[in-house]
């Protein structure tokens, strides 16, 4: 679960980030001090699950906070938007990008935790849900569940997508397949593209899946891996 706190002023962001690491000690917390950071740090590498962003963020770049809600909208759709804002009559800009909550300045410390909380529950929820990808076939476009897949393997400008029932070949470069599965994978060797959930054993070279096939693990990627499977496990 990751959380994303975008407010220009330091004091705020580090007393939200104070009260959220305490009640949800497992939690991920990043901060932002723009609208321009969280976006280009949402395009490249990081997309939090909740964000928590001052309606009058400010910056540099010029960018406020619901312009860049708008920007990470059209990212990620089930991202959650919390707003904080210290004017009340801001909270009805706040419905405009399908906020889940706001919150007014000064943030009391028990609503902050009553609104994460329910906020963390709905992603749950979401997450639940089977998850779905498009890849391209010859002739148009396939969904596939994304729970069926074992493990992707390359092979040249191809990917082959070893599924439950079947394998599926598709051009796709592994570096663009690893972004569009995100978490709950795990990229073990320049080669191969794990399931975590599909995985039986493991040790320093290879890694067993689920339907008995064995895959790479890079040597240098040995101790990354397995703090990564740990923490899958733990969540």
């Amino acid at each position: 679960m990751k959380i994303a706190i975008c407010d220009d002023e330091s004091r705020g962001r580090e007393g939200i980030k104070d009260i959220l690491k305490e009640a949800f000690p497992e939690i991920e917390i990043r901060e932002f001090s723009s609208g321009q950071k969280l976006e280009e740090a949402a395009e490249t590498e990081y997309l939090p699950d909740i964000i928590l962003m001052d309606i009058a963020v400010s910056g540099t770049d010029g960018m406020d906070g619901m312009e860049t809600a708008r920007k990470l909208r059209k990212l990620s759709p089930e991202t959650i938007l919390i707003f904080v804002t210290g004017v009340r009559e801001q909270v009805f800009q706040a419905f405009d990008v399908g906020a889940f909550h706001y919150l007014l300045k000064p943030v009391e410390k028990e609503k902050l935790i009553s609104v994460v909380a329910r906020a963390i529950a709905e992603v749950e929820k979401t997450n639940a849900k089977p998850k779905y990808m498009l890849v391209k076939v010859p002739g148009g476009y396939r969904r596939l569940n994304m729970a069926d897949i074992l493990y992707a393997e390359s092979d040249g400008r191809k990917v082959i997508l070893h599924l439950k029932q079947e394998n599926l070949e598709f051009y796709e470069k592994m570096e663009e397949l690893e972004q569009r599965l995100g978490e709950g994978f795990y990229r073990c060797h320049r080669g191969y593209l794990v399931s975590l959930s599909e995985i039986m054993e493991y040790d320093k070279a290879n890694i067993r899946m689920s339907n008995g096939e064995t895959v790479y693990l890079a040597k240098r990627k040995y101790s990354e891996f397995v703090q990564a499977y740990g923490k899958y496990l733990r969540e």
